[in-house]
């Protein structure tokens, strides 16, 4: 499938500039991929940006799935936030660094009379999971109970949150711990002026000890932290709070925490453990019961579905094994230099909350075609159902797998659309407001969010509609003249 620019400007009707894209990936990779001529372009990709009316910037990429050709484009070199399409690249590193079949180990071990918890960067460790552990751990114990109760976070780098532009309160910017439990969040409940704080898992939600919360006086804010003492201290406003209700609140201090939970469960089967204390060095001892996590596949898949911002964190922060999350970004960011040298990216965190993230629609795309199927992440992608303006599923014969990126006043869309006859494209586009982002950064749903994502989102959707419903013309055909298309290898 090929579009020229002399196609592309009198379909589109639109201001869409192929040639420095096409120079460049052809400089790289010095040669010309056969493809086939697109039947006339019907879809203008101008009038769906205007309908829209987002502001700012939109920008796409679309490349011929197979062959990496470049057939369309629209300010694809822009350095724009990429949000969580940056958990793409996250997980090709992860993938080649650590293995798809790696595994995180958390562990109980003993040294003397004291027993360690050793978190092992498990992004997935819930309580139940814990209390299976806790079970091995009371089995496996011999003589008079521990001493003392040392919990371990050091297989990662500690930090206090994620992005420290973000909210306090907004549960997918935790503190980033080798230690994780329940994606380092509590649940919180309210009912009457009463609160309840857990560690809420699937079987199991013992109350959780190391957090306090509770209501004040004020319009706003909605919630305020304190952690200068023993518990971290949360306040909610009272005018917020209604007859009851339940939300998740980050944990700041994922080790105390972790540490908590276990002594209940281990109580529970009958091995009584002192106050959970934080270790700082790397523990010695012998193993007393370990329980391992699922295969790193299956964790980037659970991820790119639920995108889960820690997770994101914990993969890319391992497959560096750098001293800093800081260190680690700029490591993945060398990796990605080694396969798209002349690109332009700029990374601060594996997760893509960071307002100060950067990449091109280009770049992203090219990565998808060069990579996503050398390590399977086609396949781990999540299923991206088409749906009309009012928000009901299509009836269609596209099928979508990719990973969307939102924060306020972002909305990103990145992956595969394969048609029924089998025509498949690479894709990523990016749209954002950098001064509407910027004003509201790190707030909980500022006004007008929603309704200008759900635009981002429509408009998304009509341009995959609109580069791939083109009849039974195939992607892959007759060679055309060399300069119409390159490909990306």
């Amino acid at each position: 499938m090929n579009l020229t620019r002399r196609g592309l400007l009198a379909g589109l009707g639109a201001t869409v500039v192929m040639y420095p894209v096409l120079a460049r990936a052809q400089a790289q990779i010095g040669a010309v991929a056969p493809v086939a001529t697109l039947p006339e372009v019907l879809f203008d990709v101008e009038a769906a940006v205007a309908k829209a009316k987002l502001g700012g910037e939109v920008s796409f990429a679309v490349m011929d799935a197979a062959t990496g050709a470049v057939l369309a484009e629209r300010h694809a070199d822009a350095m724009m936030a990429p949000a969580s399409t940056l958990k793409v690249v996250t997980s090709l590193y992860a993938l080649q660094k650590l293995g798809p079949d790696h595994r995180f180990v958390t562990r109980v071990l003993r040294s003397g009379d004291d027993l360690i918890l050793a978190g092992g960067a498990d992004p997935l460790l819930d309580t139940d999971g814990l209390a299976r552990l806790a079970a091995d751990t009371a089995k496996a114990w011999q003589g008079t109970p521990p001493k003392r109760f040392l919990v371990w976070g050091g297989a990662l780098p500690r930090r206090d949150r994620i992005a420290e532009e973000q909210d306090d309160y907004l549960p997918y910017n935790p503190a980033i711990s080798g230690m994780i439990l329940n994606f380092n969040r509590v649940h919180l409940g309210w009912k009457a002026g009463q609160f309840m704080l857990e560690a809420r898992g699937g079987s199991q939600s013992p109350r959780s000890y190391t957090v306090a919360v509770g209501a004040a006086d004020r319009a706003s804010p909605l919630f305020t932290y304190d952690g200068s003492g023993k518990k971290e201290s949360w306040t909610m406003a009272r005018s917020a709070m209604g007859k009851s209700g339940a939300r998740w609140l980050p944990v700041r201090r994922p080790e105390l925490y972790a540490g908590d939970v276990f002594q209940t469960l281990c109580r529970a089967k009958g091995l009584v453990l002192p106050t959970p204390e934080v270790q700082d060095a790397a523990p010695n001892g012998t193993e007393v019961a370990t329980l391992s996590s699922a295969p790193l596949s299956q964790i980037i898949r659970g991820m790119l579905k639920y995108s889960t911002n820690l997770t994101a964190e914990a993969i890319g922060l391992s497959a560096s094994g750098a001293a800093s999350p800081q260190a680690s970004a700029q490591q993945m960011q060398d990796w990605l230099r080694t396969i798209l040298p002349e690109d332009h990216f700029e990374f601060h965190d594996h997760s893509g909350l960071s307002a100060q993230n950067r990449l091109t629609a280009v770049s992203l795309t090219r990565l998808l075609v060069k990579e996503g199927d050398r390590d399977g992440l086609r396949d781990l992608l999540k299923h991206i159902p088409l749906r009309d303006e009012k928000g009901q599923a299509k009836d269609s014969d596209i099928t979508v797998l990719a990973k969307t990126g939102t924060l306020n006043f972002v909305s990103n869309l990145s992956g595969y659309a394969k048609a029924a006859d089998g025509r498949e494209i690479a894709f990523t586009i990016l749209t954002g407001d950098e001064p509407r982002r910027a004003a509201n950064e790190g707030r909980e749903l500022p006004e007008g969010v929603r309704s200008w994502t759900r635009r981002s989102k429509i408009m998304q959707q009509a341009m995959i509609e609109g580069w791939l419903d083109r009849g039974p013309a195939q992607i892959a055909g007759p060679a055309v003249a060399a300069g119409q298309a390159s490909v990306v290898r």
